[in-house]
């Protein structure tokens, strides 16, 4: 039997001054990117470190210079492109600026938020971008600003609490795919949303934790009322979790006595769901009913026929929240603010237009 092989020990900084022919400082100057050393010396330390294969230990470097060179990301659910494209544009930000980023889904449960931003702090994170899963829990995220931590909240925001936001015009965005079903001749509009509730109907927006959704909810309620618009908000329809519970959702609006004609979907997986429910019931997009979904994920421009879009910049907007904590990281003084990223509509094959009176 072959003797298992010793691991290898562990590259040091004294290893790489000594093969270098320098003072443990200079090498740990050098490594550590900070002082000041020639221009000889640092390719001297910096080629020896890359044949010696060293590589620099983290806790080290940041119990040395009070940084660790790292932002952590917790997102709502990274399964969503949503948030995949916006963690690429943080990543790529970040790279730039010689930050590693380290990811933690919550799956929009708060106490999974709470732990994860709790190991980020543990790992002495230079700051952080959070998606907070509910907008009315937020002691946590006073807890990082207390521990001097910067903060930026990304998709959702918290006035109170007093940090820097990135988010889409939710607002204005629903506002604006609703007025577009308005000008197709549709007066009864459904909004499908993932909001995990005790009841699929909307009782009271306000009540609603989730500031995007909140407001996109009540964008497509005010662009309905201003058309003279009755029981916009019974159409309003939550809990669309999962494939089962959106096919329950979906079944029940079309079993109304007045069916929707209309379905805007909250994000891309709840526009996946909803695509596929249609689908197994066998009804046809838009000739039986018309169908609007948030983002522009790559499944809505490969269905039959493709699906219209309110078209989100995630990956600018992740980029934005980088910038903007990583501002902060490097001492500039700016004014807390909420950065809305405006959306567009891109307009496809879903949506038909309805006959005036024929909804009546």
């Amino acid at each position: 039997m072959e003797e298992p092989l010793a691991p290898k020990r562990s590259v040091t900084v004294a290893d790489v001054a000594r093969a270098a022919n320098v003072s443990k400082a200079t090498a740990a100057r050098v490594l550590g990117g900070y002082g000041v050393v020639s221009d000889k010396v640092r390719e001297q330390v910096l080629a020896t470190a890359t044949a010696l294969e060293y590589r620099p230990n983290e806790l080290a470097r940041s119990m040395t210079t009070g940084k660790s060179g790292i932002i952590g990301v917790v997102v709502g659910d990274i399964e969503n492109a949503f948030f995949s494209l916006a963690v690429r544009g943080i990543s790529d930000v970040a790279r730039m600026a010689g930050f590693n980023v380290i990811i933690a889904n919550s799956g929009e449960e708060l106490e999974t938020e709470k732990s994860a931003v709790d190991l980020l702090i543990g790992k002495r994170v230079d700051g952080l971008i959070v998606t907070p899963a509910r907008c009315d829990r937020m002691e946590h995220l006073r807890d990082i600003r207390r521990v001097g931590v910067p903060l930026v909240l990304f998709d959702r925001s918290i006035p109170e609490l007093g940090v820097d936001a990135v988010t889409g015009d939710d607002f204005d965005a629903a506002k604006m795919a609703t007025r577009h079903l308005l000008e197709m001749g549709h007066r009864r509009i459904a909004y499908i949303s993932a909001m995990n509730a005790e009841s699929e109907f909307l009782d009271d927006s306000r009540s609603i934790s989730n500031s995007a959704v909140r407001e996109r909810i009540e964008g497509v309620l005010k662009e309905q009322t201003d058309a003279g618009i009755e029981k916009a908000q019974y159409y309003v329809r939550l809990g669309a979790t999962d494939q089962p519970r959106t096919d329950s959702v979906v079944e029940s609006l079309l079993r109304d006595a007045a069916p929707p004609t209309a379905l805007i979907a909250s994000d891309s997986l709840v526009g996946l769901r909803v695509f596929k429910t249609l689908q197994a019931l066998g009804l046809s997009i838009p000739r039986d009913i018309s169908m609007v979904s948030f983002l522009d994920a790559d499944w809505t421009t490969v269905t039959t026929p493709p699906i219209t879009v309110v078209d989100q910049p995630v990956y600018e907007m992740g980029k934005k929240a980088a910038e903007r904590l990583i501002s902060r990281l490097n001492g500039k003084d700016l004014p807390v603010e909420r950065t809305a990223v405006k959306t567009g509509l891109i307009q496809r094959g879903s949506v038909a237009s309805r006959p005036r009176g024929s909804d009546r």
